[in-house]
């Protein structure tokens, strides 16, 4: 390297390809090859007059921009090709995407290529392992709250899937050169799978922290922060916790409920908002004369030499808001596969129970049953009740539910399962769908990550004109809609 010009743009290449292999290194713990490229990426970064706390992957982004706030400016400012869309805010301090280099500048290559190793490295790297205390933990999330600001995401985009968004299609400087000059071999990955990754490493991280420990220390556990991956792990082990530990455990389940209820709420209100109901009459109010299209109906009554309307007809807007079916059953398997969908089916529960005219019950089972409908609106109560378990019965969730079920036509079922089950439950929804019942199969309730659905009933619910709904829980609400 130490023949080539300063100035080449071959120097360039081959500073970059090395810093990226060192990224790769440095995440897989390569050994002796490791701090060969640790030694290189350390000249590199020396020679370009950056400090060496920006290749420690123990130095939080938080730590690094406070003791060189010139650096600030380089996480903070989205990527070229990840600007956040129109409407959508990045990162706090987020401003224009950093320009690329120019020719011949090779401190500025290391320094762009260290940023981002820096940013991967930190979210994905040596942090993640061995025994994690709930102070690494906080590091980590805001660590990557600075990748999600880099890709020109929200804060909580990648994590909780909460922030709104979407990544656009990566630049060829953020794939992993393959043997020239920084082009990517592969499309980059989306943020689904980065969301997928993410969401597998938090949920080891939490399974290897002293979780019992952390929460009987109200101090360490203020900072840890909610995410489905840490709500799982205090649902499985909330029989063993007591007195202040169980307390701050109920706080952080709150606080998850409560961000999510607020993301739910939004999208019921742009689902539920201006549904009129056509078949009833409009009250005959001044409030309620629709003035526009009273003078359009009339307009063929205007005297030209009057120079008047003459108005034989008023028109009236619609305010009769058509309303669910009367009533509302969730039956929801409470299996460990089935978390993340139980804990967003709570929330949903109880905001539909907080609806007028609407009564709601809530069932959960694995091979035993839960009738949750007491605290339907309470959704935290709701989700300490829960025990997650393996195993499926739906037939006795079904049989629970039978009472419940007394006029057909204006029930709604709501059946939210991986229907791996082999209890004779499929000719009893059939059953209730031919007697008059709204039925809504759903076997997923979140958009990423690997989700399975037994494929025999995906078939029959076809056929009997039901196909089974998977995706946001947005979706559900449209459907729910839908059977108004």
């Amino acid at each position: 390297m130490a023949a080539l010009d300063p100035t080449s743009p071959e120097l360039q290449r081959r500073a970059r390809q090395a810093l990226y292999w060192r990224l790769l290194s440095a995440i897989f713990e390569q050994g002796e090859v490791g701090a060969s490229l640790e030694d290189l990426a350390a000249g590199l970064a020396k020679h370009s007059g950056l400090p060496k706390e920006l290749l420690d992957p123990k130095v939080t982004i938080d730590l690094l921009v406070a003791r060189f706030p010139e650096l600030r400016d380089e996480f903070a400012r989205p990527l070229p090709g990840f600007e956040p869309p129109a409407g959508v805010e990045a990162a706090d301090g987020a401003g224009a995407p950093t320009p690329e280099p120019p020719p011949g500048d090779l401190p500025g290559v290391v320094k762009r290529a260290l940023v981002v190793s820096k940013l991967l490295l930190n979210a994905f790297g040596p942090n993640t392992q061995g025994k994690v205390s709930a102070q690494g933990y906080s590091q980590w999330a805001k660590d990557v709250e600075w990748l999600e600001g880099a890709l020109g995401l929200p804060p909580g985009s990648l994590r909780t899937g909460q922030g709104g968004g979407a990544m656009s299609s990566a630049p060829s400087g953020m794939g992993m050169p393959s043997g020239g000059g920084g082009e990517a071999s592969r499309p980059p990955i989306g943020d689904d799978e980065l969301r997928a990754g993410l969401a597998v490493l938090e949920a080891d991280m939490i399974h290897r922290m002293d979780l019992r420990e952390v929460l009987k220390d109200p101090e360490l556990s203020k900072r840890l922060t909610p995410s489905m991956a840490l709500i799982e792990q205090l649902l499985w082990d909330k029989g063993n916790l007591s007195g202040p530990a169980l307390q701050n455990a109920k706080r952080l389940i709150a606080r998850y409920v409560d961000e999510l209820a607020k993301v739910l709420k939004l999208q019921m209100r742009q689902v539920m908002s201006r549904v009129r109901d056509r078949s009833v009459p409009p009250k005959r109010v001044y409030r309620n004369l629709d003035l526009k299209r009273t003078v359009w109906k009339n307009l063929t009554n205007w005297d030209p030499k009057a120079r008047k309307l003459y108005v034989d007809r008023l028109f009236y807007h619609h305010t009769g808001k058509k309303s669910l079916p009367t009533r509302l059953v969730i039956i929801v398997d409470q299996s460990g596969s089935m978390t993340s969908a139980m804990v967003q089916t709570t929330i949903l529960a109880s905001i539909f129970a907080s609806l007028p005219n609407v009564v709601v019950n809530l069932i959960a089972f694995d091979t035993r049953v839960i009738d949750l409908t007491p605290h339907v609106h309470d959704p935290v109560e709701t989700l300490l009740r829960t025990k997650l378990g393996g195993g499926n019965d739906m037939r006795l969730a079904l049989d629970t539910a039978a009472p419940y079920i007394d006029s057909p036509r204006n029930t709604a079922i709501v059946v939210i399962s991986d229907f791996y089950d082999w209890s004779d439950f499929f000719s009893v929804l059939r059953q209730w769908k031919e007697s008059g019942c709204h039925l809504i199969p759903v076997g997923s309730l979140h958009t990423t990550g690997y989700f399975s659905v037994n494929p025999e009933y995906r078939d029959k619910f076809k056929e009997i004109g039901s196909p089974i709904l998977h995706g946001s829980p947005k979706k559900l609400i449209e459907q729910i809609k839908k059977v108004m």
